[in-house]
């Protein structure tokens, strides 16, 4: 089983702050609480290719995660893969789009998909994901107006 969620929030930065803050790739914790540490691979800035490292806790679970940035088109798309085999697993990205001065549309999205015995609980994941989607991206968007 798969499905895909999303979230949208107007974030009162520039678009090139926000893109660039998105990018980064490390700021997840500061507004994903399920994420409990993350690093890049290398350690330069996030191009195509670059790999985000991260552990994470789903439903008390602890589980490591690779994500490799497919698409990187500044300063509206960022796109990512996940590289790691876990039960289930998800790919995704952020649209934005300039409003105009200091505002930018963001919208965050993921398509999750089961594997194996995954199958059977992403049904789960994603109604929780959908549930958490407006709330992440407001939390997205709080983190990056406070910087």
């Amino acid at each position: 089983m798969s499905g895909r969620f999303s979230g949208t929030a107007v974030v009162d930065r520039p678009i090139a702050e926000v893109f660039d803050y998105l990018a980064a790739g490390t700021n997840d914790p500061k507004f994903s609480p399920r994420v409990l540490s993350i690093r890049k691979e290398p350690d330069r800035p996030s191009a195509l290719g670059t790999v985000f490292v991260s552990q994470v806790k789903d439903a008390g679970m602890k589980t490591d995660r690779r994500f490799e940035l497919t698409e990187f088109q500044a300063p509206t798309r960022i796109r990512w893969t996940e590289r790691s085999k876990n039960l289930v697993t998800a790919d995704g990205g952020y649209d934005l789009e300039d409003l105009g001065g200091t505002q930018t549309r963001v919208t965050i999205f993921n398509t999750l998909v089961g594997h194996g015995f995954g199958k059977l609980i992403a049904g789960f994941a994603v109604k929780a994901a959908v549930k958490d989607a407006d709330a992440l991206a407001q939390r997205i968007k709080t983190a990056i107006e406070v910087g």
